[in-house]
């Protein structure tokens, strides 16, 4: 196992992709490999100590497409040793009552799988009811909003990959 991150992105309208190749760029290149979930393999996620997993919501609560294909092969993935971040774009305003539950569903299962989770964010500065996503008054990762705080975007995302070069040791 390298120290290089790998991240692993699905995505249907590009906005997830577009803000794992930010992610990638804020790193450095050379240190975080990006994988389209569609086209992963679980031998992928062997390669790495640390992953960040980026995953949209779609419509009341979904994951994306290819994460919902890939999800139950997360149990054949030993996350044991393995530091996890997640992140994900939302709508808070027209899901309410799901805002994040995607990045909320995959970081409960891959922690079942012994992944420990970093990049918590503070819930301070959204407007939702609810999300699968919240622990405490943090989030399990990094929530985007393109549709109503896109403008918040990318200091959130800046100001995350510090956090995580940090919690990575990187």
């Amino acid at each position: 196992m390298s120290k290089k991150i790998g991240l692993f992105y699905g995505t249907t309208t590009g906005i997830t992709e577009s803000i794992a190749q930010t992610i990638q760029q804020i790193f450095g290149n050379d240190i975080v490999e990006l994988y389209d979930i569609s086209q992963a393999e679980i031998g992928d996620f062997n390669e790495y100590e640390y992953i960040i997993i980026g995953c949209p919501t779609w419509n009341q609560g979904d994951m994306q497409s290819d994460w919902e294909i890939f999800f139950e092969q997360l149990d054949e993935i030993d996350f044991t040793d393995k530091t996890v971040a997640y992140f994900g774009p939302g709508d808070q305003n027209g899901y309410r009552y799901s805002f994040q539950d995607a990045m909320g569903m995959l970081e409960e299962k891959i922690s079942s799988l012994g992944g420990k989770t970093v990049g918590y964010t503070s819930t301070d500065g959204y407007d939702f009811e609810e999300s699968k996503a919240v622990r405490g008054n943090q989030f399990c990762g990094l929530a985007i909003d393109e549709d109503n705080q896109s403008d918040l975007t990318e200091q959130r995302v800046i100001a995350w990959v510090t956090q995580l070069k940090q919690e990575f040791a990187i």
